[in-house]
């Protein structure tokens, strides 16, 4: 019987609001939970539950439309297969925001915008977020530089 977050013990409580996800175990016991933009259920570790609750808030709260989403898109940087945590696409098809997730234990620090701009110099997104489930930092990149803008909170989707 699927069982819903709001059990606090499930896994640990982000800075994020609480959503009704669909928490299960698998034949194996893993816990499970249902990824309603793949459409299927998939391993929860630790930063499957944050990427969750992004995408949800991304889309719950600021309006981003489901459609535009994509998780672990795979791309090559470099010669190199490389994955993008979440993009979330504008109406012309364009990649908006590119976040990358990390697990709430993992500290989000330079070196993590240091690989969203590199990501970033394939994908062109406008937004680039990082969290961790506990903090999330949101920029846009200034031009062709490697500087970035840091904002306030993460954009809502807009026309």
């Amino acid at each position: 019987m699927p069982h819903h977050t709001n059990d606090r013990s499930v896994m640990r409580k982000l800075n994020f609001p609480d959503y009704p996800f669909v928490v299960d175990r698998d034949d194996l016991g893993q816990l499970i939970i249902f990824d309603e933009i793949r459409k299927k259920p998939l391993r929860l570790t630790p930063e499957e539950w944050v990427r969750q609750h992004l995408v949800k808030y991304l889309i719950s709260d600021l309006h981003y439309p489901s459609g535009y989403a994509v998780l672990e898109k795979g791309f090559r940087y470099g010669g190199t297969p490389v994955r993008a945590d979440v993009i979330m696409h504008d109406r012309t098809g364009k990649p908006f925001l590119m976040a990358e997730c990390k697990a709430p234990e993992v500290k989000i620090t330079e070196a993590v915008f240091e690989q969203l701009s590199r990501y970033n110099a394939v994908i062109n997104a406008v937004y680039l977020v990082a969290t961790n489930g506990l903090q999330h930092y949101c920029c846009s990149q200034e031009g062709d530089s490697q500087g970035f803008v840091f904002l306030p909170e993460i954009p809502e989707f807009s026309d």
